[in-house]
């Protein structure tokens, strides 16, 4: 059985196989511009075959071992030889080289760059329209070049504990040099006018996508930044993926809010579902809905959410402004996943909740109003200054003013015990002055309504002052029967 295994696989070339593709030109053509890699395991033939087809090129095996020899540049053979030239090229980009260290095979590098480079200007000159064997061919050297398993996380190789992802170092991918190039090459086949996507939709299938969006995680930032415009670029083209993609972006966003709480590339790919979101026809589709409530709101949850938040907070303004009815639904998601102990991510929080009043319309403001000011109210007497003084800023937004105007009977007196508190205790004098001057505007606004609000506020205190006495008061005669029947043990409190 051994034997005929091996009798199979040298079986001989067929006639109807092109060899001319392949098959390297006398010493004189040769360019040191480019290179090809000769098999030892393959005799270089230097004349084509007369029954070879020149209209179906077959692709080269990939390579193991190999010598390096130049070939023409593509701009130097006639437009009949280009797409077996063409092919060549690709089989050299897809022979796989070692970064690890910078000595090794280093001419071997220099030739798969500048192959790399001659193939994206070939692309950039407008001369990109290729058969679809070179397209497939392509997709799959950029398949090889791009699909590998990213390094470990700094937490995960060593073993220490998980840091805060702002603080680590950032890893730059060594083989950037090759795989920028490779990046560049696959968005300027995207985004070509001769790229017909009837044809490039078989290659750039939804496995091809799928890999490529795992491919978020890596820790380049280069190289996600270049995922983040052919992706977006990739779902612009073709709309045969584009429920595909968000369904797989939602995955990464469940596994990262439930499970991991650690992902390279979520900034980057809300970054594209901000542009996704401002597209969406209205109505809205009850999807996108079940997407706000499902994964961008509890995108608020994690703790490195400080490293996304612009674009979440993005994303999220987008939706109220795009369909108003949705603040209630936003505000109220915002409040459930408000944090404690976090000031930081606090002074977040409210400048992302101030975004979204700006978009809110009375009706929707009614509804949440009480559970934010209340949670406003917190906000204004939080020890931490910055805090209080965002949460005072809202006084400057003139909608935000307006619709507490026009709710003035329910808002003032959710926070009108939080203001007097600032004002007779409040350690940062900013915060005192900002106060204040909120204090006033509501003065201005309704006196007479302030005035109530300030009689209720000092019969509240009054009747707190009347039952912190009775304890004192009941404390005291507890003691003063114990020392009469002798307790002269007790200890005083």
């Amino acid at each position: 059985m051994f034997k005929k295994i091996m009798k199979g696989g040298h079986r001989k070339a067929s006639k109807s196989g092109s060899t001319e593709k392949y098959a390297f030109g006398p010493p004189g053509s040769h360019n040191p511009g480019s290179v090809v890699v000769n098999h030892a395991s393959r005799p270089v033939l230097n004349a084509p075959e007369q029954n070879s087809s020149p209209s179906v090129p077959i692709a080269p095996p990939p390579l193991s071992t190999a010598a390096v020899e130049p070939l023409p540049l593509l701009r130097d053979v006639p437009v009949s030889g280009r797409q077996s030239l063409f092919l060549r090229k690709l089989q050299i980009c897809s022979y796989q080289l070692d970064f690890t260290t910078m000595l090794k095979t280093v001419r071997e590098k220099e030739v798969k760059r500048r192959t790399l480079l001659e193939l994206v200007d070939f692309f950039q000159s407008g001369s990109g329209k290729i058969t679809e064997v070179c397209q497939e061919e392509m997709i799959k050297m950029v398949a090889i070049n791009i699909f590998r398993c990213l390094p470990p996380a700094s937490h995960e190789n060593t073993g220490q504990e998980v840091t805060d992802p702002e603080e680590e170092e950032t890893h730059l991918d060594p083989s950037w040099p090759h795989l920028q190039l490779v990046y560049e090459l696959l968005l300027r086949y995207v985004v070509s006018s001769d790229t017909d996507t009837k044809v490039a939709k078989r290659y750039i299938d939804h496995s091809f996508v799928l890999k490529l969006i795992d491919l978020f995680d890596s820790e380049d930032p280069r190289e996600r930044e270049y995922l983040k415009t052919i992706l977006h670029r990739i779902y612009g083209k073709f709309m045969v993926h584009r429920p595909f993609i968000r369904k797989a972006i939602n995955n990464i966003f469940y596994r990262f809010i439930y499970e991991t709480e650690r992902y390279n590339g979520i900034g980057e790919l809300l970054e594209i579902l901000g542009s996704i979101i401002n597209g969406f026809a209205l109505p809205m589709k009850e999807e996108h809905k079940l997407f706000l409530a499902r994964a961008l709101i509890p995108l608020h949850k994690p703790k490195p959410v400080a490293t996304y938040h612009h674009q979440l907070s993005y994303c999220v303004t987008q939706f109220v402004e795009k369909d108003y009815k949705l603040a209630d639904t936003v505000i109220r998601g915002l409040l459930k996943y408000w944090p404690v102990t976090n000031c930081q991510k606090e002074v977040l929080f409210l400048g992302e909740l101030e975004e979204v009043l700006e978009a809110t319309q009375s009706a929707e403001f009614q509804r949440c109003m009480v559970p934010l000011f209340r949670q406003i109210a917190r906000c204004l007497n939080s020890p931490h200054f910055q805090v209080s003084e965002r949460a005072l800023f809202f006084w400057n937004n003139e909608h935000i003013v307006g619709l507490i105007a026009q709710n003035r009977h329910v808002v003032l007196p959710l926070i009108f015990e939080a203001l007097e508190k600032n004002i007779l205790g409040h350690w940062n004098q900013a915060v005192h002055v900002l106060t204040v001057n909120v204090r006033k505007m509501f003065m201005e606004v309704d006196a007479e309504l302030f005035e109530e609000c300030r009689r209720q506020y000092e019969e509240k205190m009054a009747r707190a002052r009347e039952v912190e006495d009775q304890r004192e008061m009941t404390w005291k005669r507890l003691a003063d029967v114990a020392a009469e029947r002798g307790g002269g043990n007790l200890v005083a409190v």
